[in-house]
């Protein structure tokens, strides 16, 4: 191998490279939104043998249970690869999970529907990080301090921190104009309810 060669791209970096994006996604509510798609549309259609006895699982609303298990699959591929919409996805999910039980089967004999049903609850939940590197020149994330603008105090800007040192005084209210304080008392009255 010469110093001019790229060499192979080994395992380690795709395995890092998964994990970068799957960092960025909410990918264990795909995959688990996904993964509950499988049982909901397979059991109505399934031929299940025990010994010599074969189980039919057809029902009347078998292509209510595909229709719902090809949607959850879909919703899992869309929270992968458009996880701006994976609230209306979580929330579409978490419906879904509940029409299958009585539709498919007890949601695919409750292992479709718990896993429906827990990967449009991490839909729900999954909020995206911040980058470990800062943030991108020209944005401001938000709960970051904001950084000093160029001649903060010099240009009569006043800053944050400066206003919650200042006292607050908010003078008198306009309509405390009979009592010379500006105290009104609020025990009692024709509005109280004690």
């Amino acid at each position: 191998m010469s110093a001019e060669t790229t060499g192979t791209r080994d395992f380690t970096y795709w395995r890092l490279r998964f994990r970068d994006w799957r960092q960025t996604r909410p990918f264990w509510a795909g995959l688990f939104t996904a993964l509950g798609g499988g049982p909901i549309a397979y059991f109505p259609y399934a031929n299940l043998k025990l010994g010599h006895l074969t189980l039919v699982m057809a029902t009347t609303t078998g292509s209510g249970s595909l229709i719902i298990g090809v949607l959850l699959v879909t919703l899992g591929l869309t929270m992968w690869f458009q996880q701006i919409i994976r609230v209306f996805a979580g929330v579409a999910t978490i419906l879904l999970a509940l029409v299958s039980i009585p539709v498919s089967n007890l949601g695919g004999f409750f292992f479709g529907f718990l896993f429906a049903l827990i990967g449009g609850c991490l839909a729900l939940s999954w909020a995206p990080g911040e980058p470990a590197d800062g943030t991108e020149p020209g944005r401001h994330t938000p709960g970051k301090q904001a950084e000093e603008p160029q001649g903060g105090e010099a240009a009569g800007v006043e800053l944050p921190e400066q206003r919650a040192t200042a006292a607050y005084d908010p003078g008198a209210a306009p309509w405390s104009g009979d009592v010379p304080s500006g105290i009104v008392d609020a025990n009692g009255g024709r509005n109280s309810a004690g």
